[in-house]
């Protein structure tokens, strides 16, 4: 399978080439740093690198690959970068089924507690919040964009509370609730999300849903 990863440099990006590449996939990693695409394993045949910015993507781009995985990253003063891509991807693509778009989304849209209320209430509360929380927010409001698209093959992903280096461990999965392993800790390392993700592309699941995993 032909799978495009973009932010292919970044730490979800990164562990995403290589279980593709581990499970003997053509990978075409793209990412706005020559110097870092350079630390991926470009000594595998299956893997391509491009300095492309993601918003240069054209359909014909896009219709070159069988999925595109947005691994996009950027600073909070840019967080709406979250929203813009998204939507951009999406206008490529309306009424198609193929790429499929695979969209890592944050945390805070998820919901936890009795009440069911969303993760980003809580996220607000830290007393660093200002710093970061328009992350967090805008990554919200692109699954609400994401939510009313009906007519482009999309899936999202969300990562439990803390987003982690590390390799794959055994997975939680879930819909929209947090989730909480048997040590009450909340947490996603990278590894497990990119196992999560490429077992989605290679068997199905879902479509036009979000779903969350976590480390087990």
């Amino acid at each position: 399978m032909k799978i495009t990863i973009i932010g292919a440099t970044g730490m979800a990006g990164s562990a995403l080439v290589n279980e593709a590449l581990r499970r003997g996939h053509q990978v075409t990693a793209l990412a706005r740093s020559e110097e870092k695409l350079a630390k991926l394993p470009t000594d595998n045949p299956a893997l391509t690198t491009h300095v492309q910015g993601a918003f240069t993507l054209s359909t014909a781009d896009l219709q070159a690959t069988d999925v595109v995985i947005d691994a996009f990253a950027t600073a909070p003063s840019l967080a709406f970068q979250h929203v813009d891509l998204a939507a951009h991807l999406v206008a490529q693509l309306r009424e198609t089924t193929s790429p499929r778009l695979v969209f890592i989304l944050g945390a805070g849209s998820l919901q936890t507690g009795d009440d069911h209320h969303l993760f980003v209430d809580d996220i607000a509360k830290d007393p660093n919040a200002a710093s970061f929380i328009s992350v967090p927010q805008n990554q919200l409001k692109e699954l609400n964009f994401l939510r009313d698209v009906d007519n482009v093959n999309w899936v999202g992903v969300s990562p439990a509370a803390n987003f982690h280096p590390g390799d794959a461990v055994p997975a939680l999965l879930g819909t929209d609730e947090l989730l909480v392993n048997a040590q009450q800790e909340s947490g996603t390392s990278a590894g497990t999300m990119a196992v999560a993700i490429l077992d989605e592309i290679e068997q199905p699941q879902h479509h036009q849903v979000r779903f969350t995993v976590a480390d087990k």
